[in-house]
C-alpha cells in the first residue's frame, strides 16, 4: 500500500442521506470501510438523524446506539454520534464508555446551539475545572465563534467549499502591528468576477476602501496567489466557445445573446479551484492559531437545557 499522506476522516453521510430521504445500508457501509480500512484513521457511525420525518430524539439515539453496536460486532471501531435533541443520558454512556464521540448539530441555529453545546461541554465533556475529559469532534461545526468557544479536537463542515462556490475568500485581519489575527472578525470577501457582492460596499475587494485593499493585495501576495484577469463578451447562444473560454451565465429559453468569459490569466477571481486552495490555507493557519488541546472551556457554571 502506498504511503498515507493525509489523515482522511470517513463520515458516513447520514445527515446528507436524511435530508434527501435516501437510505444508508449499515452492511454495505461495514463493508465499504472494511475494504479501504487503512485509509482512515477515523470513521464515524451509522448514525441515524430523523424517523418519521422527525429529527433526533430518544428513538433515534437509540437505534444510533444499537448500529455502534453492530459495527463494533463487525470487528470496527466507530466514532459515537449524539446529536442535538437526544436525551443526555446517551451522551453521558458514550464518554463513560469511549475517548472520542462526534457531536451532531447540522440544521440548528445559534440561539438554540449555543445554550446546548455549553450543556455538553459543562455538564458531560469537560471536568470542573473546564478540561475536556474525552476528545470531541463537531459535525458541521465552521463557525468561527463555536470552534474558538469550544475546547474541539476536531471539526469539519462543507461551509468552505460553498465559501468558494460563492465567488469568496476567507481571510484573517491584519493587527497594527502587522500580525495576522485568525478569529470570528475574520474577513470574508468577494473575488469572483462574477460576484452579486461586487454592489455591496466592502464586500468585494473592487469595493474595498485603500487601506483594506492593500492589506488584501498583501495577503495573497504572502499565500502565492493572484486575483488573475478575465475579459467578457456578448456572442450568440450558438457560439463555439474557444480555448480558454466559458459561458459566464446560463442559458435561458428564448435567449438571444449570452455572455462570454474569456480566461487571460488564472487566478482567485475567476478559478474556483484556487479560491478552495486559499480557503484550505486559511484553515489550516487557523488551525495553528488555536491552543494546542486540550484546553480549558471557559464557559463557567453548570448549564440547563430544555
Amino acid at each position: 500500500m502506498p504511503e498515507q499522506k493525509v489523515r482522511l476522516f470517513l463520515d458516513s453521510g447520514a445527515f446528507s442521506a436524511w435530508t434527501m430521504n435516501v437510505p444508508i445500508s449499515i452492511q454495505d457501509y461495514i463493508k465499504f470501510i472494511k475494504r479501504h480500512e487503512l485509509l482512515f484513521e477515523v470513521y464515524a457511525n451509522l448514525d441515524v438523524i430523523g424517523l418519521g420525518g422527525k429529527r433526533p430524539n430518544k428513538l433515534t439515539a437509540k437505534k444510533t446506539l444499537e448500529n455502534q453496536k453492530i459495527m463494533e460486532e463487525a470487528g470496527l471501531t466507530p466514532l459515537p454520534c449524539f446529536h442535538f435533541g437526544e436525551p443526555f443520558e446517551y451522551l453521558q454512556y458514550y464518554i463513560d464508555n469511549y475517548d472520542y464521540l462526534a457531536l451532531g448539530v447540522a440544521g440548528n441555529s445559534g440561539t438554540k446551539l449555543i445554550p446546548w453545546l455549553n450543556t455538553c461541554f459543562s455538564n458531560y465533556i469537560c471536568d470542573s475545572k473546564g478540561m475536556p475529559k474525552i476528545k470531541a469532534h463537531g459535525f458541521a461545526v465552521t463557525s468561527l465563534k463555536i470552534m474558538l468557544a469550544y475546547p474541539w479536537f476536531s471539526v469539519d463542515s462543507t461551509s468552505w467549499i460553498m465559501t468558494g462556490r460563492m465567488g469568496k475568500i476567507c481571510m484573517p485581519i491584519r493587527t497594527a502591528d502587522g500580525k495576522w489575527l485568525y478569529d470570528e472578525h475574520s474577513w470574508k470577501i468577494g473575488v469572483s468576477n462574477r460576484s452579486p457582492s461586487m454592489k455591496d460596499k466592502g464586500a468585494h475587494y473592487t469595493t474595498l476602501s485603500q487601506g483594506k485593499l492593500k492589506i488584501f493585495m498583501s495577503y495573497l501576495e504572502e499565500k502565492g496567489y493572484e486575483l488573475g484577469e478575465s475579459k467578457f463578451h456578448i456572442e450568440s447562444p450558438n457560439y463555439t466557445l474557444k480555448d480558454n473560454e466559458r459561458w459566464a451565465s446560463k442559458k435561458k429559453k428564448g435567449q438571444e445573446t449570452r455572455e462570454v468569459e474569456t480566461i487571460i490569466h488564472p487566478g482567485i477571481s475567476n478559478d474556483y479551484k484556487k479560491r478552495d486552495e486559499l480557503n484550505i490555507l486559511y484553515y489550516l493557519d487557523f488551525e495553528k492559531s488555536m491552543p494546542e488541546w486540550p484546553w480549558p472551556f471557559k464557559g463557567g457554571k453548570k448549564h440547563g437545557f430544555f
